[in-house]
């Protein structure tokens, strides 16, 4: 008997035919003799119309009674499922994040969790129960409804496996796992038997939307195996059952993977843009005064690149963030000015990042010559380069995104079946 957590996004539980779908599911893996407790997010489209109807009601929204009301599309699957699997004979009740309870820091919107009690969930699995967890929600220091964020039920999911001492955590989705890359920009792209916690953080955080990255971080910190699998192939399809070896993508521990590729995967992020600030003074401080600004604005920095004049006096800095806050950081750069002693700021929109990963590219050298030169051979030029021990990262004009995915795929090994 094993301990598992199924956590089902938007799609899977889009209406009330699919809610039944996933009743099926929850109950395949109960009569496999397993304790389950279910993550559920909130029905495809929902939370979108209720983030409009919060606009429409007050544009300058209180954030609190933003998260009461965000909160319930959660709640009104998390009962939907509930019913289901009663109608089919299986035992289950439904469960908000302030009744485990799922307590988290005060910051409305985009809460972190603190803490989870998971005793009373063990204790209702224990007595046949199926535990149906509203998710992406939890309780803040005052007592009021909190919401985690985009993708934040993959977090509860992942949390809430970690407070009960999960076997592992099913994250049901509309792909079938983890891919190499994109199969609609590659259609030779692999599905991924297995992938280490690291590689699937640097795939999510870089441009890969399998998962939410912020639970692909409590999974490897607190160990938690996450499987990534398909909400749409039937509940008695062939392999659904198996418990050592179910279908879709493991990420787990580097140790549980026995042969590692040199690369994984390649991820890919457009809509990115570039700020170069030129001739600044070189002094202590002045990256400082460039993306302190921009840090409490909540802009997200990326690449950052520097070079210094041949005198050492000046330097000229260039880094990237988002499209759609480019303008924001250019009004921030520009109102600081004076502290940040550039002489021009400029700024172009239009470009992309397309990252290479794998943990295996730690002991193997040349990797990098490898990118650079296949896409030399293709005239895409590079406009930046940042790298780690697991990834390198590259910025090229957005045009050229599809054709250095699929020209990286290739020169890696990745087209071929494993």
């Amino acid at each position: 008997m094993a301990r598992i957590v199924m956590k089902f996004g938007g799609s899977s539980v889009a209406d009330i035919e699919r809610i039944r779908n996933v009743a099926r599911h929850v109950k395949r893996e109960v009569d496999a003799g397993n304790q389950v407790a279910v993550v559920v997010s909130a029905m495809a489209g929902t939370t979108n119309q209720l983030i409009a109807w919060v606009r429409q009601a007050n544009d300058n929204y209180d954030p609190r009674e933003y998260d009461s009301v965000v909160a319930s599309g959660e709640q009104v699957t998390s009962g939907l499922l509930a019913l289901a699997l009663q109608a089919i004979g299986v035992d289950a009740r439904s469960w908000l994040g302030w009744q485990i309870p799922l307590r988290t820091d005060g910051n409305h919107n985009s809460a972190r969790i603190t803490d989870i009690d998971g005793t009373d969930l063990i204790a209702c699995l224990e007595k046949g129960q199926v535990a149906v967890i509203a998710g992406f929600q939890g309780i803040a220091p005052e007592n009021r409804m909190t919401t985690l964020g985009r993708g934040g039920s993959d977090t509860s999911g992942v949390a809430v496996a970690a407070a009960m001492s999960a076997d592992r955590c099913d994250i049901y989705t509309d792909v079938d796992g983890v891919y190499t890359t994109d199969p609609r920009i590659e259609p030779k792209a692999r599905r991924l038997n297995r992938i280490a916690f690291e590689e699937m953080l640097e795939m999510a955080s870089l441009g890969a939307k399998v998962l939410q990255v912020r639970s692909v971080e409590l999974a490897m910190v607190h160990k938690v195996r996450t499987f990534v699998r398909s909400s749409f192939n039937a509940p008695d399809a062939p392999g659904m059952d198996d418990p050592l070896n179910p279908p879709g993508t493991l990420i787990c521990d580097e140790d549980e993977i026995m042969e590692q590729q040199v690369v994984t995967g390649i991820a890919f992020a457009r809509d990115e843009a570039q700020i170069s600030l030129r001739r600044l003074d070189d002094k202590p401080g002045i990256s400082a005064a460039i993306f302190g600004p921009l840090a409490e604005a909540s802009i997200n920095v990326d690449m950052i690149v520097q070079n210094i004049s041949e005198d050492g006096s000046k330097t000229d800095m260039t880094f990237t963030v988002p499209t759609v806050d480019l303008d924001k950081a250019v009004r921030i750069l520009e109102k600081n000015r004076r502290s940040i002693t550039s002489e021009v700021i400029q700024s172009e929109k239009g470009l992309a990042k397309v990252s290479v990963i794998g943990i295996g590219m730690r002991s193997h050298a040349g990797v990098a010559a490898t990118a650079f030169r296949a896409l030399a051979e293709k005239s895409i030029n590079i406009r930046a380069i940042t790298t780690s021990e697991i990834k390198i990262s590259i910025l090229i004009d957005s045009a050229y995104t599809e054709l250095a995915v699929r020209t990286l795929h290739t020169v890696y090994g990745l087209d071929k079946a494993s």
